[in-house]
């Protein structure tokens, strides 16, 4: 477990926890509407920052996105008493489209304008010595951020680590959502019979924790105990009628546990129809139904990459207070999961909840916070093994590499005639051709298909391996600058402004993973990071814990880039523990 040292959140309703949470608690809001704005012709509702706001966090040489991520993360520092400059200090950055606002229809740099970069520079203004990650999760991403914290953390490879989410509205980002007509004209309704949409918001949210080694005097410390991603095996943009892995995610978490003594479960709670009511059918499966849920989208709106920090933060602070905070915008129930919802404030005298989240791709994540004793020297002998587990080495069963001008499959290489973006479509018309949905995937899905498919055809000559739990951890470098730069495209000129839905979804490099379980039914866990160069032992770090913590028997893992279709890399394999006695 892990144990939270400091925490910061700015957003347009205040630039410290303490602000935030006064003005919530208030029933204070930051959403209103925009006309115009970006040249975008739709009207929409956000909650963004004011120009004076913006001049006021901005730090001279660095992007808004980077001024607002680096503000947080310094004022989180400073209330800690952690050394930036260790080497046992991790960083991580949750984001969605970091600096995507400067990229143009001439950029020839693109990926300047990618996560790895951003965080990079944000790293290094902080002080920070360790490579930066990038945790690319869609909406999730600030929850799936706090997992991974956990598990390097819990696996003693770091002892403290600065988790920092941000994400801010642009042109790209609000038009994206509204050709998906996810958004609404008015002020979001969460759970709600009269909601309508979702509203965006820009935050930084940043919580600066420390590995609990049993030795911390934890009666006033809040403690991530438990963390789980799972994914739905449904939809790439639309969650799974049945709440298939926002279910699993809260079992996950609450397996074992007195459900009675949370306080509350903080739901994602966009406010668009399908989400809400997904979200209640999950927390009604896992037998959660009596536990309180509430959402904070009514006073941020959807901040994207920050969301998942911004609301366990936020929620921390609450139950601090004792309460339980007011979901803004709700009236009447208007999903069918049986869930209590209150639309004013409500006291508690309870120390723990779930945060869950959910996101693009058909991932689904759910963490355990605890505030006062949290085990020490009486940690379960569970928890014990799986702390020892995560140390074991990863045993690489097959592997594939894939270029434009090569495929090696078990260390074989194949000779083709086709090379680049046509060497894909030929490997998927020889080798697979089941699957039509290939041909409207994006370049960086298309390759992951294509070396998944050749990875599992390899195992399964060999033997049956029952896979539903398997895991999908991917790494690259550029995230999704190939779709990126396409979506902008159907945007750039207003003369032909058009914004593309079967686009946009994939401007989110995660997507991959999600294609990859739902081809394949796998409802394990699916996670996509991003750094700024190739690291072998940080991945195989990665996987091993996820390995362990997920409780999955295997993971397909690896590397895969996709810059364009002369220029990609997929080298991926399937992973098992190697238990060593």
């Amino acid at each position: 477990m892990i144990i939270r040292l400091s925490d910061n959140v700015i957003t347009p309703l205040g630039n410290t926890t303490g602000e935030n949470y006064s003005a919530v608690k208030a029933g204070q809001s930051a959403l209103s509407r925009h006309e115009q704005l970006w040249g975008i012709p739709e009207p929409f509702v956000a909650s963004l920052f004011t120009e004076k706001q913006t001049l006021a966090l901005a730090i001279e040489g660095f992007t808004r996105f980077e001024s607002l991520a680096i503000r947080s993360a310094s004022k989180a520092i400073a209330d800690s008493d952690i050394d930036p400059a260790s080497k046992r200090t991790l960083f991580i950055l949750s984001t969605t489209k970091a600096n995507i606002e400067l990229l143009a229809p001439d950029t020839a740099e693109a990926e300047a304008v990618t996560p790895s970069v951003a965080a990079k520079r944000i790293a290094a203004y902080l002080g920070i010595t360790t490579e930066p990650v990038v945790v690319c999760n869609a909406c999730i991403s600030g929850v799936a951020a706090i997992v991974l914290a956990l598990r390097l953390l819990d696996a003693n490879i770091y002892d403290k680590a600065i988790i920092c989410g941000a994400d801010v509205q642009n042109k790209f980002t609000v038009s994206g959502f509204q050709s998906l007509h996810a958004m609404s004209d008015n002020e979001c309704r969460p759970f709600d019979i009269e909601r309508l949409g979702l509203n965006l918001g820009e935050a930084a949210a940043t919580l600066v924790v420390g590995r609990h080694d049993g030795t911390d005097e934890t009666s006033n410390k809040w403690a991530i105990e438990r963390g789980a991603i799972r994914n739905d095996a449904f939809h790439i943009s639309s969650p799974s009628k049945n709440g298939d892995g926002a279910r699993l995610a809260l079992e996950a978490v609450t397996d074992n546990i007195d459900t009675t003594e949370l306080a509350l479960i903080n739901a994602h709670g966009t406010a668009t129809l399908f989400n809400d009511q997904m979200e209640s059918v999950a927390i009604e499966g896992a037998g959660l139904s009596a536990i309180p849920v509430n959402g904070l989208k009514g006073y941020f709106g959807h901040t994207l990459g920050a969301a998942g920090l911004l609301e366990t933060i936020l929620t921390m602070a609450a139950i601090d207070d004792h309460t339980i905070l007011a979901t803004r915008g709700f009236d009447e129930s208007g999903v069918s999961g049986h869930i209590s919802i209150s639309p004013e404030n409500q006291a508690t005298e309870k120390t723990a909840f779930i945060k869950m989240i959910s996101g693009f791709g058909g991932c689904n994540g759910a963490i355990l916070a605890k505030r006062g004793e949290t085990g020490g020297a009486g940690a379960s002998a569970e928890s014990r093994f799986l702390s020892a587990k995560r140390l074991q080495p990863l045993r690489k069963l097959h592997s594939v590499r894939l270029t434009p001008h090569s495929l090696c499959i078990d260390g074989r290489d194949i000779p083709q005639t086709e090379c680049g973006g046509a060497l894909l479509t030929s490997l998927y018309k020889s080798r697979v051709a089941d699957y039509p949905k290939f041909y409207k995937m994006d370049g960086l899905c298309r390759l992951g298909f294509v070396a998944t498919e050749l990875l599992l055809q390899q195992e399964q000559r060999q033997r049956f391996v029952p896979t539903s739990d398997r895991s999908v951890i991917l790494m690259n470098h550029s995230s999704s600058v190939f779709a990126d730069r396409k979506y902008l495209q159907s945007i750039a000129s207003a003369d032909d402004y058009f914004p593309s839905p079967s686009v946009f979804v994939y401007t989110l490099p995660n997507i991959v993973t999600g294609e990859i379980a739902m081809r394949n039914s796998y409802h394990g866990e699916t996670s996509f990071y991003i750094v700024a160069s190739r690291n072998d032992i940080l991945a195989a770090n990665i996987v091993s814990a996820s390995l362990a913590d997920a409780s999955a028997n295997s993971a397909v893992a690896g590397w895969i880039d996709y810059y364009d279709d002369s220029h990609f890399e997929a080298d991926i394999y399937i992973a098992e523990i190697a238990l060593v006695t």
